[in-house]
């Protein structure tokens, strides 16, 4: 057998060591407190007018039976309970404002709610304001839909290419044990490329054609986004168990590298 020299070695960890440090962590939350989720990263979407999507859910503002963290994790919990004429509740967390991100690396360790009618995901949108969709794009990075368990999807949507006429881009991948297990959700994202990746692995990617900001609108600040829905256009189209909730979506930790 050949031994490999001592210098080649060096080298190669060198090499390495110099490819991790050309990226910084810029941006965390390890969740290691208890109570509502930290106020300086994280604000909340709030309302129940359906989301665009005829979610069934009332998004609640600083309630910790929707949002909170506690044992090392955030957990956002979709509840069967009746509030602003809604029969469901949980928590769309986003860091617009507080934290907002011009290409990097996003990882986010999480294990998914499951049960029919269950909507989670981990997503990105545009940060100007106001926001214009799907013109000032999204990125998402991860969605489940609970009648198709074990089966996680990865999109992007802009004016050129989004689900409402047909054309958007999109992969899945299987993951048997997402409810079960954590499973780091990744997105890479870069002036020509986004790629969405599961525990390092890629399965989706979406490259710059460099046409125009209808088919590339990605060069400008996104934030982060967190939730569970419930029911909806894609979430509910084989029904809601009402038997499942409450369900929830537990999140070890968030963090951006640039």
């Amino acid at each position: 057998m050949k031994t490999i020299p001592l210098i080649l070695l060096v080298l190669c960890f060198s090499s390495f060591l110099s490819a991790q440090n050309k990226r910084k962590l810029v941006w965390s939350d390890e969740f290691g407190y208890t109570g509502l989720p930290d106020s300086a990263k994280w604000r909340y979407d709030v309302g129940g007018h359906g989301w665009g999507n005829n979610e069934l859910q009332y998004y609640t503002h600083a309630r910790t039976e929707n949002a909170r963290v506690e044992n090392g994790h955030l957990v956002i919990e979709a509840r069967k309970e009746n509030r602003e004429n809604r029969e469901y509740t949980s928590a769309r967390l986003t860091t617009k404002g507080r934290g907002d991100w011009l290409y990097g690396r996003i990882d986010v360790r999480a294990k998914l709610p499951k049960g029919v009618g269950t909507w989670p995901a981990i997503w990105m949108l545009g940060s100007r304001t106001p926001m214009k969709w799907p013109d000032d794009g999204e990125i998402d990075i991860m969605e489940h839909v609970g009648y198709d368990q074990g089966m996680v999807h990865a999109s992007v949507h802009c004016r050129k290419y989004f689900h409402s006429i047909g054309t958007q881009k999109t992969a899945k991948t299987e993951v048997p044990d997402c409810s079960e297990t954590f499973h780091v959700y990744s997105l890479d994202w870069d002036a020509e490329n986004i790629t969405m990746l599961i525990d390092d692995k890629p399965y989706f990617s979406f490259k710059n054609e460099h046409s125009d900001a209808t088919a590339w609108p990605f060069d400008k600040p996104f934030h982060l986004l967190l939730n569970i829905a419930v029911g909806g256009g894609w979430g509910g189209q084989k029904g809601v168990d009402p038997a499942v909730y409450p369900q929830q979506m537990l999140v070890d930790y968030v963090r951006v590298y640039q």
